[in-house]
This record gives structure tokens, sequence and C-alpha cells, in this order.
């Protein structure tokens, strides 16, 4: 498969325009998926200008969709986005499945896929690397991969999948920075790295430092005013300036972290609760996800206020 390197333009600078935003699938309240509830989210999305938008993802609750939802997520995505920003659609469990996902995502317009670690199983290097070598056999897509949980990659393992023709990039979960450095020296000129951390404006600066200043962000899901003002004074610089990005890492990025890890699951259920508190419509999670705690959702509220309040905007 030859390599469509307008994509990875467009990517590579859409990483250093803003956030890459994962948007929120969204479900009615008896767990069907709402089309016109993600429609009106995923357009809000794009609206504040995001460097990519990543439907079907691990915040897209991808583990809970079936194809045809699937389908239908990906090609909402690729309508709004009319080619105004790539749009990269996760794919994911065993590289036969990934593949059947990735022909979808294809006939839906997709731009680039981002292979998320297979189901289950532990497995050696030469494995991880078979996986990608599989899926890229049998989509015409660029491939992002995704290191986390069962999947790190070696330094050597690096150089053979940036080898295969239409693997583009790495997102990674681990923050391993010594990994992680590693791994950017490693990799061949161009080659893409995503700080794909949870809550990843946390570790933004630290990623920064080894390379990989591109981030993916969860709060752009429910409050892009403040992952789009905490991007922008850390681009600029102004964490040493007025402060913006310290006082948001202190008074609501840490907090929010400190909360989501409370319950297993959090990183997706906190984001949806903060999107309905702030109106947007995409109901609640799938199971095995669960719905916030009253008194966490209380939480939750007072912390998003404050947040906004730090950038100038209201719930």
């Amino acid at each position: 498969m030859s390599l469509d390197r307008d994509t990875v333009r467009r990517l590579r600078e859409g990483m250093a325009q803003g956030v890459l935003s994962f948007p929120l699938t969204s479900f009615h309240a008896d767990g069907s998926l709402d089309p016109d509830g993600f429609r009106a989210h995923v357009a809000a999305q794009i609206a504040t200008a995001p460097g990519a938008v990543f439907p079907a993802c691990g915040t897209g609750e991808f583990f809970s969709l079936d194809e045809d939802e699937y389908r239908r997520v990906v090609t909402i995505a690729v309508e709004e986005a009319a080619g105004r920003l790539p749009v990269v659609a996760g794919i994911g469990y065993g590289w036969a499945q990934a593949a059947r996902f990735a022909r979808i995502a294809e006939e839906a317009g997709a731009d680039a896929l981002l292979v998320l670690p297979h189901y289950l199983v532990a497995a050696p290097q030469d494995g991880l690397v078979a996986q990608l070598e599989h899926i890229a056999e049998r989509t015409r897509l660029p491939l992002i991969a995704y290191q986390r949980g069962q999947v790190a990659f070696t330094a050597a393992s690096l150089r053979r999948i940036a080898a295969i023709p239409t693997v583009i990039g790495l997102k990674d979960g681990h923050s391993d920075l010594d990994r992680l450095q590693r791994l950017t020296l490693a990799a061949p000129e161009g080659f893409l790295f995503f700080n794909g951390a949870a809550t990843a404006e946390i570790q933004a600066r630290a990623y920064a430092t080894v390379g990989v200043p591109a981030y993916s962000s969860a709060v752009h899901a429910f409050a892009p005013e403040i992952a789009n003002a905490f991007f922008t004074a850390l681009k600029d610089g102004r964490d040493g300036g007025d402060g913006t990005v310290e006082k948001l890492l202190r008074d609501f990025y840490v907090p929010l972290v400190e909360l989501r890890d409370r319950v297993p699951g959090y990183a997706v259920s906190l984001v949806k609760a903060a999107a309905r508190l702030r109106g947007r419509p995409v109901g609640p999670v799938r199971a095995p996800l669960t719905d916030p705690s009253d008194a966490d959702l209380a939480q939750l509220k007072a912390l998003l206020t404050t947040g906004l309040d730090l950038v100038g905007a209201a719930l």
C-alpha cells in the first residue's frame, strides 16, 4: 500500500495548531445510539478548531459499538468535518476484526486509523509488529499505533513498524518518558508522535521535553474553552508569564485527575457527565462503564465551574 502523504501533512499541521479532539459517542437513555446527538456534538467539537477529530476511539466508547453503529459514527464525523480537518477513526481487537473496522472506516471516508491495543492477551514484540503488518496489508489508510496497556514497543520494534509504508505515527499512553525518548530517537524523520496519556494536559510539558508536544484532550470534549486556553498558553510559553498553565493545572486539571482516579472507567464517565452538565446531547455511558455518583457529579460540577471561570467562560 502506498502512503497518503497529504493526510500526514494535514495531521502534522493540525497537531501544531490545536489539541486533538476525541468526541464522545451519543446514546439515548435506553443505551441505543443517538446519531442526531452525536452529529450535534461532533459539529460543536469541530467548530472549536481542533487539530484533528478521532471518532470511535477510547473516549468514544469504541469497545461498545457494533459494526453498524461504528459505520454511522464515522460517517457522521466525516460529513461534519467536510474535509476541513483530518478524521482518524479508531479500530481494534485482534487484527482480523481491526481489518473489518478498517474497511468500514475506509468506506465511510476516514482519512486515517488509530490502532487501539489488541484484546486481552500479552504478546511479544514480534507479535505486536505482526499485528500492524496484518492490518496494513488490508487497508490503504494510514495507521497510527497506540501503545498503552499490554502494548509497549521497544526501540527496535519502533523501527520495524515505522518501516511499514502506511504506519505514520505512534500515540503513547504509558507516560514512560525514558522509553518514549528512546522511541523518538529511533524513529525516522517525519514520524508522528502523540501524547495519549489520560488527561494529557497534566503531562504535556514533560512530553514536550522529549519531542512530543502534540496531545489528545478529553477535556476538549466537554470544555473546549479550557482545553484551548491551556494549549495556547502552553504553546506561547505563558506558564512562566501570566501563570495560565499553572493555574489551570493546580485548580482544575489536578483535582479532575484525583476525581477521575476514584472509580475505574471515570476517564470516560466523567467526561460524558461533564458534557451533559453543559447541555451536550451525549447521553449515558454504556456498560461496563457506569455514570458518576451524585456526590461525584456535584464535585465535578463545582470543578467545571472553577475551570471555566479561570478562562472567562460560564457553565
